[in-house]
């Protein structure tokens, strides 16, 4: 059984910033590309920013400079620094995954942790 469990939401005022965390468990041989994804109340889900298992990271335009992803694969472990957050950047964020098991790759998703940006 695999598992993806964020981390690191809450209510964060405009300007500030927030530390998201996205860590996998279970029977994983390894992980290939990681990524953010967010939904804001009554807009389809979309992407945030992404990260190969080599390093290499895709932003939204919407992010560009503001925020970083990273991640650790010794601890089969992703992150997002979030900087000058916008009242545009509330909604919920999800990490997903592309798992290998034995042989076969498998897309996981987290439950999701709200962000929300106002004052």
């Amino acid at each position: 059984q695999v598992q993806l469990v964020e981390s690191g939401g809450g209510l964060v005022q405009p300007g500030g910033s927030l530390r998201l965390s996205c860590a996998a468990s279970g029977s994983i041989f390894s992980i290939n590309t990681m990524g953010w994804y967010r939904q804001a109340p009554g807009k389809q889900r979309e992407l945030v920013a992404t990260i190969t298992s080599g390093g290499s990271t895709n932003y939204a335009d919407s992010v560009k400079g503001r925020f970083t992803i990273s991640r650790d694969n010794t601890k089969n472990t992703m992150y997002l620094e979030m900087n000058s957050l916008k009242p545009e950047d509330t909604a919920i964020y999800y990490c997903n995954a592309a798992i290998v098991l034995s042989i076969h790759e498998y897309f996981y998703w987290g439950q999701g942790t709200q962000v929300t940006v106002s004052s």
